[in-house]
């Protein structure tokens, strides 16, 4: 009797800690907070980008991995919105969270869904905003550097509402 005991606890546990984890507020509110541009990304290829180029421009950043359920779910919506804005305005960060070694993998499935905006991984150490409790997790971020928008967990972005924000930030 007690190894069921045993066993039904801890699928108990792995249960509400999963159904919880995704659901977990940010410690802090970020929104209006000077976002914290001191780290570096790297592309598909490998090469490094300082995050600092992406200053005075609005980034809709997206940190997600493809391990995770959720971030899977919105991210053909991600596509979506954005095909239909203009991104020569709104740069689209799609930071993965992947293992570093996971290079070809984060690559291999952005290119089998057919992802056109532009995906990254870290490259090295990032900035302790970027240090969330849950992903997916997104910043929408203005061009003094502001943030916009700080939304943990998975969300339709396809929206007029979504598409509204960024297109009204990004007017000169």
């Amino acid at each position: 009797m007690k190894p069921i005991i045993l066993i039904l606890s801890a699928i108990v546990t792995g249960w509400l800690y999963f159904t919880n984890a995704f659901e977990k507020k940010a410690e802090s509110n970020l929104n209006q907070k000077d976002f914290d541009y001191n780290f570096n990304v790297k592309d598909l290829e490998g090469r490094s980008l300082a995050f600092k180029e992406y200053k005075d421009k609005v980034v809709f950043l997206n940190l997600w991995a493809t391990w995770c359920g959720p971030c899977r779910y919105e991210m053909p919506g991600i596509q979506k919105l954005f095909n239909s804005v203009d991104s020569n305005k709104i740069v689209f960060v799609m930071l993965s969270l992947d293992r570093e070694g996971d290079l070809v993998k984060v690559a291999s499935y952005a290119k089998n869904n057919a992802f056109t905006f532009p995906v990254f991984m870290s490259s090295g150490n990032l900035t302790s905003q970027l240090n969330v409790p849950s992903i997916p997790t997104t910043f929408i971020i203005d061009r003094k550097g502001k943030i916009v928008l700080q939304h943990i967990g998975s969300t339709n972005y396809d929206t007029d509402k979504y598409r509204k924000l960024l297109t009204d930030l990004s007017k000169d």
